[in-house]
């Protein structure tokens, strides 16, 4: 397997990989990374539909890209996807899975179509005092420190973040800017995961600094993540033939360890009570998605709480896991992710508006008509002085293909959900639906007197809670996550958030579907490159301009800097006077 650019490899078709015609898979899971291994192992690996088999222990395939109308419960979207134009993976495969709206298009055709028709922007990022504008106004309010901080992360080596928090190189002159407050609320980060993480998101998305205060950068689907990317993606997998077994839960997987190679040997099931083995030959490969952010989530509904229960020991991929990586270091460590759910939960909630009542303050904050069916929040609104440090957003309505056209659904979040709220006064995660839904009428400034009655008779508000979803942001160090194909393995990878690739960045879209594209290629030695990650790191020109973004537009000749390093300064611009590195600092205002 090898990575490529451009368009030449980009546009080609690869050959047969030789000897597949006596080959079949077994994958685990049927998130989006499993669903793109699937994909690449009948479009690209030419392997038979049929002798491909998906398990999934739930009824219904998904995995973390949900989106789903629980009866007598509600909507329900557990989180949400923001896209980028340089996810070159994800468009790789959606240019090939049709549409399942509209005959003769592709995803990645109507999704193009829709987001050149109506970009998406934020006209509100962020507010304070019961819904009125935080006049952030695009500013990251970064001090000349705490600019510096930032470039000392970016320039840390890898090897000297291992296990290291973010807290061990940004302070207050970080932490407490409008920069942070716009970061940790879009890519849900604490103050204490890891450096290395936020590094690496600081690299991989250097070319959208300037996008973060309104969100231009963001791309977002028509409708839920379920029904706009995994249901066209199971579409095309079951014309193939591809067999899904659901309500199957994979409980282990035994490997044949000898030095040099690894072989996966034997399958365990747990189906309708009954355990179940698969024995596997190296012409059998196996594709494990291990650990999981969604797993032990619990949901709650308008009436009742989504308890937390962190006692509870980490369950499906997690305990998975642990049995696998038990049997050799390469496997990785789960227990470094899911140790403690109290630094790695946060919780979500849909509301669905039921009448005209509440639109009128969402107008108020996003300054748009939510019913027009294009952009409405374009990304999250986030309370900056709320408890719970509460975002919101609504995307483009309707959100489910189903939902009535007079109702709004709305998604709410909360970091911090052990600190009481502002209205409601107590945890969010001590709260039902109802009660978090009359936090977030409080802070989008409807009159206390009113907060109750809408909250009840107005919307049906179903929490939930999700005690790992930001796991893979836990310090680590290098093997704590499997490579994707571990050295010596001859027929079986590791898929999605906490597998090892060095490529791309965690928490996205594009790096589950990576890890697909990447085992399948790898396992089939197929004779195509997979795309390279987006290169604004190694751009000059994104450098430049991401310098001069996070200092609000002023240039580098404004620091506030010693006499000595003045002179420094004035001797370098005596260098370059007249050439095209001059021109070059200019036309990005590093210098005037």
């Amino acid at each position: 397997m090898y990575y490529s650019s451009g368009n030449y490899e980009a546009f080609a078709r690869p050959r047969k990989p030789e000897g597949v015609e006596n080959k079949s898979a077994h994958i685990i899971g049927t998130g989006l990374a499993a669903l793109t291994a699937a994909c690449y192992l009948v479009r690209d690996g030419q392997l038979q539909g049929q002798n491909i088999h998906i398990y999934e222990k739930d009824p219904i395939p998904g995995g973390a890209c949900d989106g789903w109308q629980y009866p007598d419960v509600g909507y329900v979207m557990r989180g949400g996807r923001e896209m980028d134009n340089h996810f070159e993976v994800m468009w790789d495969l959606f240019r090939s899975i049709p549409s399942i709206e509209t005959e003769g298009v592709s995803v990645l055709d109507e999704y193009y179509w829709l987001n050149k028709k109506d970009p998406n922007y934020s006209l509100c990022r962020a507010t304070v005092n019961q819904g009125q504008d935080a006049h952030t106004d695009g500013k990251f309010g970064l001090s000349d420190k705490a600019a510096m901080e930032i470039m000392k992360l970016f320039f840390t080596p890898d090897e000297d973040l291992y296990d290291k928090r973010i807290t061990d190189f940004f302070d207050d002159e970080v932490l407490n800017s409008n920069f942070w407050l716009y970061w940790r609320t879009m890519f849900a980060f604490e103050n204490w995961h890891s450096a290395l993480e936020m590094k690496l998101y600081l690299k991989r998305y250097i070319h959208h600094v300037g996008g973060l205060p309104d969100f231009k950068a963001l791309r977002f689907t028509r409708y839920n993540q379920y029904e706009s990317m995994i249901l066209p993606m199971v579409k095309y997998l079951e014309g193939f033939g591809v067999q899904f077994h659901y309500n199957t839960k994979v409980v282990n997987v035994e490997f044949d360890i000898q030095p040099g190679k690894k072989q996966a040997k034997r399958i365990e099931l747990l189906s309708e009570g009954k355990h179940q083995f698969v024995d596997l030959t190296e012409n059998d490969l196996v594709f494990i998605t291990n650990g999981g952010c969604v797993e032990n989530a619990t949901m709650g509904s308008q009436n009742t709480v989504a308890p937390f229960n962190p006692e509870i020991k980490p369950g499906g991929g997690w305990d998975m896991w642990r049995r696998i990586a038990a049997q050799d270091p390469s496997f990785g460590h789960p227990d470094k992710f899911c140790h403690d759910p109290e630094q790695s939960n946060w919780m979500s909630a849909t509301v669905t508006t039921l009448n005209q009542k509440i639109i009128p303050y969402i107008k108020n904050i996003c300054k748009r008509d939510p019913f027009t069916g294009g952009v409405v929040t374009g990304g999250i609104v986030t309370v900056k002085d709320s408890g719970w440090l509460l975002s919101w957003t609504i995307n483009r309505q309707p959100q489910f293909r189903n939902q009535p056209k007079d109702q709004c659904l709305v998604w709410v979040y909360g970091l911090f959900s052990d600190k009481p709220g502002d209205f409601v006064k107590k945890p969010m995660r001590e709260c039902t639906g109802k009660e978090i839904c009359m936090e977030w009428l409080y802070h989008i400034g409807v009159p206390v007197g009113e907060i109750e009655e809408l909250a009840e008779h107005s919307a049906n508000t179903v929490p939930v809670m999700m005690p790992y979803i930001t796991a893979f942001f836990m310090p680590r160090a290098a093997g704590d996550r499997p490579d994707v194909v571990p050295e010596g393995a001859v027929n079986f990878a590791f898929l999605g958030q906490f597998a090892e690739t060095k490529r791309d960045t965690i928490f996205t879209t594009e790096y589950s579907m990576r890890t697909g594209m990447e085992a399948v290629y790898t396992l089939l030695d197929i004779d195509r490159g997979v795309p390279e990650v987006w290169g604004s790191v190694y751009d000059i020109r994104d450098l430049l301009n991401a310098t001069i973004q996070l200092r609000d537009g002023k240039p580098l000749t404004e620091m506030n800097l010693g006499f000595k390093e003045k002179m420094v300064v004035k001797k370098l611009l005596e260098k370059i006077r007249g050439t095209d590195i001059e021109k070059l600092l200019k036309e990005y205002h590093v210098i005037e």
